[in-house]
């Protein structure tokens, strides 16, 4: 006798999102796995006397989402502190840090402001930053994470740690502007311990659920994020698969620890080690092959140069690791794929390119023939309008072949989604790749899916395991109220209503 279903996810619009992606009507869970994926009449046969039978109501069931680049500890810091994404001015930011200086920290810290939507375009200073405290450091993060604004207290804490090269002045003055490894130092200063680390999870946690997010590809550095994950699974506290990709100064340890890629438990997993090249575009550092429009002097900047690059990508391939390389200028991205090109099998080795925001027809055909994974976000599409920050810091141009989605899946590339945790909203990146301003950019919804889901696995050596509803697969699923296909304009709209990980629901909004 076949033995019956722990659950049952039924009257629902199943897509697989396999290739080709078919449709069911409902799904029967066992042991935190899917067994079957049938109609509902078929599945009902696997009903027994304690089956928890969940009526979907007609909603659209899904893989979870997977969000091959996050930082889970930055997504707890935007819900614990202050939260700058939603402020249009440095005003706003201003009141907002303020009123998170009532409680009893000993820094003031806000994430996530994006000075490139505001009226008045330009960073947060000292100036700012001293108008909510004097007494106390504060320091306010671009949502980049590469750049950021201190006040005068902050900047003399931490000023001897900080390169002076990345810290911005005007008349031999410190703005309050740093970048790069002056941001870096701060990190370093405001480190949560054991304690504030488990919360800010948490807490992350729980908006994922709540954003349909089942698994994550989390980039950790010097951080107590990694025993924390392992202790919230000891607990039973984990509900979310973790893949930790340390940073590459972390690679001596992992060495002599024996850990290798893949290695780990069933939801806390060694994924790869992660190198940069160069910065970002809103604070003028990704490396580009011509100036920035906005600055006719300005090429960005090398965070490691590509020798160094080069060596580290080597000795982590000989030791067994996967490699992701943080690359955004089109130099840079040329500089990852020549080092991945030098390693005997980047494509077996799933090595992948963090961002590609500035890629050449070139690089395109380079990521096909090569294998190695295209990690992009597609959230970052928002500055792709005209007028946007792409406008500002490339022109028209080259904002038009950013971001190139569509060239990079017709070119035969491994396409994997994240959020960077700008934000972590797996549905707002899809809205975004389907209703891109260029069509080198544009996907279908059924594309923009596959690429939070099974791309994503993919990226993570996850493929048989979960990004598709399979039986045999883990049961991750997430349930959405409207279906993103009839509703392609507002898919930003539509709302997660139940999210399922190991066969367990762990968030219910109906």
């Amino acid at each position: 006798m076949t033995a019956s279903a722990d659950r049952i996810l039924t009257n629902a619009e199943v897509h697989t999102l396999a290739d080709p992606d078919e449709t069911a009507e409902a799904v029967a869970i066992r042991d935190g796995d899917v067994v079957r994926v049938d109609s509902a009449y078929e599945v009902g046969f696997l009903e027994g006397a304690e089956t928890d039978v969940v009526d979907l109501g007609g909603r659209v069931l899904l893989p979870g989402f997977v969000d091959a680049h996050t930082h889970l500890q930055m997504v707890g810091n935007y819900l614990v502190h202050a939260d700058l994404s939603a402020a249009d001015s440095p005003a706003d930011c201003v009141d907002l840090l303020a009123a998170n200086a009532a409680d009893d920290r000993e820094w003031i810290l806000g994430y996530g402001f994006d000075e490139s939507t505001w009226q008045e375009s330009r960073y947060l200073t000292r100036e700012d930053l001293d108008a909510v405290s004097e007494s106390r450091p504060v320091v306010a993060f671009r949502e980049d994470m590469h750049t950021a604004a201190a006040n005068g207290v902050a900047l003399d804490r931490l000023g001897e740690a900080m390169p002076p090269a990345d810290v911005k002045t005007e008349g031999g003055e410190p703005t309050g502007v740093l970048v790069e490894d002056a941001v870096d130092a701060v990190y370093e200063a405001v480190e949560p311990d054991e304690d504030e680390m488990r919360e800010l999870l948490l807490a992350a946690q729980r908006d994922a659920h709540r954003k349909g997010v089942t698994g994550v590809h989390d980039m950790v550095r010097r951080s107590r994020a990694p025993e924390v994950y392992r202790q919230l699974e000891l607990d039973g506290d984990l509900a979310l698969r973790v893949r930790l990709n340390y940073w590459s100064d972390h690679l001596d340890a992992l060495e002599e620890l024996g850990l290798r890629t893949n290695h780990g438990s069933e939801f806390v997993r060694t994924g790869g080690v992660k190198t940069f090249t160069d910065g970002s575009f809103g604070g003028r550092t990704a490396k580009l092959s011509e100036p920035y429009a906005d600055a006719d002097d300005e090429t960005g900047q090398w965070v490691v140069a590509p020798d160094e690059l080069e060596s580290f990508v080597q000795r982590a391939d000989d030791a067994g690791f996967q490699v992701t390389a943080h690359a955004i200028g089109d130099e840079a991205i040329d500089a990852v794929l020549s080092a991945y090109e030098d390693a005997d099998d980047p494509g077996a080795a799933r090595h992948r390119v963090e961002h590609v925001e500035l890629a050449t027809d070139e690089h395109v055909e380079r990521f096909a023939e090569s294998g190695v994974v295209a990690s992009v976000q597609p959230n970052f599409l928002k500055w792709a309008g005209e007028d946007g920050l792409y406008d500002e810091r490339l022109g028209t141009d080259r904002r038009r072949r950013t971001n190139r989605f569509r060239d990079l899946l017709d070119a035969g590339a491994r396409l994997a989604f994240g959020s960077d945790c700008m934000p972590m909203d797996p549905l707002l990146g899809v809205h975004h790749a389907v209703n891109a301003p260029a069509e080198a950019q544009r996907l279908s919804v059924t594309e923009a899916l596959r690429a939070y889901t099974l791309g994503a696995a993919y990226a993570g050596f996850d493929e048989d395991r979960m990004g598709t509803v399979e039986a045999g697969k883990v049961a991750d699923l997430v349930a959405l109220e409207r279906s993103p296909w009839e509703h392609e304009d507002a898919i930003e709209d539509v709302d997660v209503t139940l999210t399922v990980v190991d066969g367990e629901v762990v968030y219910d909004g109906r």
